[in-house]
């Protein structure tokens, strides 16, 4: 990458302008040697714009790496009257670049997305088992405290959802009775469950 260049070479190193744009039409035509002077004319253009963008030395090599081949691939499309090739490169550098990192937090995004639901899910499962445990041995214990007639009462309205004319008949006990009854056994529930109204 930092060889002199053999074309007729600039100020600082850098291959003239003309001289970039005669050596982009031989790569245009396959010519392996004026891609291997373009290519050291570049490459160090090419890294520097990927590594301000990706900012990890790895990727922004192998991003780099692929701006020289879509250039090699892509000479035929260079057209002298839109700038010059150190700005269609540099273009392209960038343009890739800024891919590779709206891929990675693509990438990352997905990846916390999916931990995020997953993570949640499984909590949000056991959570409402442990609830729904808890809530059924509270209701149980709660039940206990009721007197017989009301324990029956609540459990045949409730649970196997008789009406209160119903739960009368089977428990051959008069209607008034079960609605005192059941009235008293809600409270005492409500009372020992803590439920405010």
């Amino acid at each position: 990458m930092n060889q002199p260049l053999p074309l007729g070479a600039g100020r600082n190193g850098r291959a003239a302008p003309s001289d970039l744009t005669e050596t982009m039409g031989k790569v245009a035509h396959g010519d392996k040697q004026a891609f291997s002077a373009l290519y050291d004319a570049l490459a160090p253009l090419v890294f520097g714009i990927v590594l301000k963008v990706v900012r990890d030395r790895a990727q922004s090599e192998e991003v780099a790496q692929e701006v020289m081949i879509d250039l090699w691939r892509q000479a035929a499309r260079y057209r002298p009257d839109t700038g010059s090739v150190r700005t269609w490169a540099a273009t392209i550098a960038h343009r890739r670049a800024v891919d590779r990192v709206r891929s990675a937090q693509a990438a990352a995004d997905r990846e916390h997305a999916q931990a995020a639901r997953e993570h949640t899910t499984a909590f949000d499962e056991v959570a409402e088992q442990v609830e729904t445990r808890l809530e059924s041995e509270q209701v149980r214990r709660c039940l206990r405290g009721l007197t017989e007639l009301q324990r029956q009462a609540v459990t045949l309205a409730y649970y196997q959802g008789l009406t209160y004319r119903e739960v009368a008949e089977a428990l051959r006990t008069p209607l008034p009775t079960i609605k005192t009854r059941m009235r008293d056994g809600l409270i005492r529930l409500r009372d020992c469950m803590g439920v405010t109204t």
